[in-house]
């Protein structure tokens, strides 16, 4: 079957691309050097010529956009009426998308207005035999399965840390801008603007070269026959402040919150790693008082080089689970570390 491509992306706010939309590009380009299928590449944003340039080199047979004011913010209405005027723009058969969160909410309703199909959390694209197959995961990574459709077009929205990020020399492309017919009363959402915590208060960091994982030992009696909250909050965000590390929570410690126990106050269930939380994909983890065994260690699928700081060298975390394992006190190691650094 001769498919034709198109990749879509929205700016971030400064007007630049994400990481996140980079390696989906970079995914896009190596399926589209591998088929030697035409691709296009539709920008949306409030100003889209910086974008436009900086991928100027992708080898795009079209570059299209719908930008202005409007389509400047994460919103519904305009994200999905700008993706469907783009994709019949472009009469692709295969439109690629970065897993982002503003993404993740419209494409299927894209894929519904476009009358095609719609698969997110794609790890990788492959054509064999004529045959578009991608591949995810199911089950929180337990599963993974290969998939193919013959319903176009198809929306594929593409895992951020599946496929190394694109990088290229920049380019002056023409833009084609593609009109977008608002209905009338069809945006009834207004963004009035946004509100996040300070940078020091920041406790997930995407893209850090280190996730730190806390477990429920941090909140347990320790060695004096006491429990230690005060310290413990003040070692970690100490480490997190020093090393810029994301944090990351066992499954354990952040359902206590919901237990009336006692809880590091900076620790909620988006910090959940494993079993019902995220799978990060940082190049290292330290895991510290961590006893999680599979669940566990689903959560560190991705991640390159595994440590832990456990004082049993027995549970199933420690065994066979880390690359490397520090038997000792986790309050005293990272004490330690803290003054290192």
């Amino acid at each position: 079957m001769s498919e034709s491509l198109l990749f879509l992306a929205h700016t971030e706010d400064d007007g630049t691309l994400s990481k996140a939309t980079l390696e989906a590009l970079g995914a896009a380009v190596a399926f589209r050097d591998a088929t030697g299928a035409a691709m296009a590449v539709g920008l949306i944003g409030g100003e889209v010529a910086g974008a436009a340039a900086a991928i100027g080199g992708c080898g795009a047979t079209r570059v299209l956009a719908v930008a202005g004011p409007p389509f400047a913010a994460a919103r519904y209405a305009t994200d999905a009426a700008s993706a469907e005027a783009l994709a019949r723009a472009s009469g692709a058969t295969l439109v690629f998308v970065p897993g982002t969160s503003r993404w993740s909410r419209v494409v299927a309703g894209v894929a519904h207005r476009l009358g095609g199909r719609a698969d997110t959390q794609v790890t990788s694209l492959a054509a064999e035999g004529g045959a578009v197959t991608v591949t995810r995961w199911y089950y929180r990574q337990r599963m993974e399965a290969a998939l193919t459709r013959t319903e176009r077009p198809w929306v594929i929205a593409i895992d951020p840390g599946a496929a190394p990020a694109w990088s290229g020399v920049a380019g002056a492309p023409a833009v084609d801008m593609v009109a977008v017919a608002l209905p009338p009363g069809g945006v009834r959402t207004e963004v009035a603007g946004f509100r996040a915590p300070a940078s020091d208060q920041q406790t997930i960091r995407p893209d850090a070269a280190l996730l730190f994982v806390a477990g429920a030992g941090w909140t347990k009696k320790q060695a004096d026959g006491k429990t230690h909250l005060t310290e413990a909050e003040s070692i970690i965000r100490g480490f997190l402040d020093r090393s810029q590390a994301s944090l990351g929570g066992s499954k354990s410690l952040v359902d206590q919150s919901g237990e009336g126990q006692a809880v590091l106050h900076f620790m909620t269930h988006l910090n959940q790693v494993g079993q019902t939380g995220s799978t990060p994909r940082h190049p290292k983890g330290l895991a510290t008082c961590c006893h999680g065994e599979e669940p566990h260690v689903v959560g560190w699928r991705f991640i390159s080089e595994r440590r832990a700081v456990n004082l049993d060298p027995n549970c199933g975390w420690a065994r066979g689970k880390a690359d490397v394992v520090y038997v000792a006190d986790a309050f005293e190691v990272m004490r330690k570390v803290n003054e290192m650094l």
